[in-house]
């Protein structure tokens, strides 16, 4: 200890952090917890101030369980009054127990959070539907990123268009009640993940997602009404699981719901549970032409045992289809039986299914009878034909090899492409 260098006296001469200019040392305070960034205040007079304009605000930040709004008000109340106007880059508020009382105070923290020029905001809730926001729409020019966890929001605090640099908005959790439309111009990335849309009895409706230049989006177990998507020209990527709320089933519309939003993707995952699946089998009355599509992943209720028609409709109409994947009456991600395989063309390929199809996966449990359908169908529908099978053991991985044909109906034979699987077997899966 006698042969340390003397200490800095915290004015900038030494090494280390006390020898960085003030403002990467505000962005430093940023990470931290919003009561660890205030007691910096007591290390040295250089200190005493530089948290009132760290880069970031984090509440309720702290590894420890959420705590109630109430054990945090004073203090959040004294420190935004200290900090003023100081501009942030990120605001994160993470808290427990809300009362009603605690609601105006929460919303004036979040609008003191966009008024801060707040890049990124993050508001998370650790109960539900306990944070009602204000029903008014945000409105900021700095804006880019908004997630919200299990709070509540109403039909103008859903309209987005007042934030014109908003390019990722995420619901985890939340309530969206009595919304019209979610409507933003320049937002790119949307999820909605267990939602509850639209709990109005007994008269609700669908809200609409008005976000033309959306990139992504991911809409996954949502309760009561799935929502109606317009159209999205520059979307590249969708993830879409329908819960089996009996509110997701089709109430006799006259309109395509989600596939026509969906047509100008590229990757589609539809995945649905009865009775929602009747959503997508009611779009593909009005099923539109997926021109650009070059993977889909389908699940078993595209495969219905009293007939193929969705699968098929939707294959018809992927011209430019390169990989098709279908989860068969199964959970993933973890799979007993995977067949992957893809096409060598010698000749014309069957006429209504995309030229560009190179792979095609089949995920399950079990190679039983049910998915034997499935694989009859593809036979007698696309002329993919099972021709032979070669199995090889190992100690704990099974390797078989499948192979098909597919052979247009004319009198060349040489008019066909072969199709070669291999299922990759754990145990005794097959059937």
């Amino acid at each position: 200890i006698d042969e340390m260098p003397p200490v800095a006296d915290g004015h900038g001469g030494g090494g280390g952090i006390d020898a960085m200019p003030d403002g990467i040392v505000e962005h430093i305070l940023g990470f931290l917890p919003a009561e660890d960034a205030v007691r910096t205040s007591v290390l040295a007079p250089r200190w005493r101030h530089l948290w009132k304009s760290a880069a970031g605000l984090r509440i309720g930040c702290r590894n420890d369980e959420p705590r109630p709004v109430k054990e945090y008000q004073e203090f959040v109340d004294r420190l935004l009054l200290l900090r003023g106007g100081s501009p942030l880059d990120t605001c994160e508020i993470r808290l427990g127990e809300i009362q009603d009382d605690d609601v105006p105070r929460m919303n004036v923290w979040v609008r003191h959070a966009i008024q801060c020029k707040a890049v990124a905001l993050k508001v998370q809730i650790s109960t539900d539907y306990s944070l009602l926001l204000d029903d008014l729409p945000l409105v900021s020019w700095h804006l880019t990123k908004l997630e919200l966890h299990c709070v509540v929001l109403r039909n103008s605090s859903l309209d987005f268009t007042s934030c014109p640099a908003l390019e990722v908005l995420q619901f985890n959790g939340c309530g969206l009640w009595k919304a019209k439309n979610i409507v933003s111009n320049s937002l790119k990335h949307l999820e909605i993940i267990f939602c509850c849309i639209n709990d109005v009895y007994p008269d609700p409706y669908r809200v609409h997602i008005c976000a033309p230049n959306l990139q992504s989006l991911h809409i996954d177990d949502i309760l009561d009404i799935a929502p109606m998507l317009d159209r999205m020209p520059s979307l590249v990527k969708a993830f879409i699981r329908l819960t089996d709320c009996s509110g997701n089933a089709d109430r006799g519309g006259t309109s395509c719901v989600l596939l026509n939003g969906l047509s100008e993707a590229k990757s589609l995952a539809l995945i649905s549970t009865y009775p929602s699946v009747i959503i997508f089998k009611g779009d593909l009355r009005w099923c539109p032409m997926f021109s650009n599509l070059k993977t889909l992943f389908l699940n078993d209720h595209w495969c219905a045992p009293n007939g193929f028609d969705a699968l098929a409709c939707i294959l018809e109409h992927s011209p430019v289809l390169e990989k098709l994947t279908l989860q068969l009456f199964s959970e993933g991600p973890k799979h007993n039986v995977e067949l992957i395989g893809g096409f060598t063309v010698m000749g014309p390929p069957a006429a209504t299914i995309s030229q560009h199809l190179d792979t095609v996966e089949i995920k399950c449990e079990v190679v039983d009878e049910k998915v034997h359908k499935v694989l009859e169908f593809l036979s007698s529908t696309y002329n993919i034909c099972k021709l032979a099978l070669k199995g090889r053991h190992s100690s704990t991985l099974r390797t078989f090899t499948i192979t098909f044909i597919c052979m247009k109906e004319c009198k060349q034979p040489l008019n066909a492409r072969t199709y070669r699987t291999r299922i990759y077997i754990k145990d005794n899966s097959i059937a």
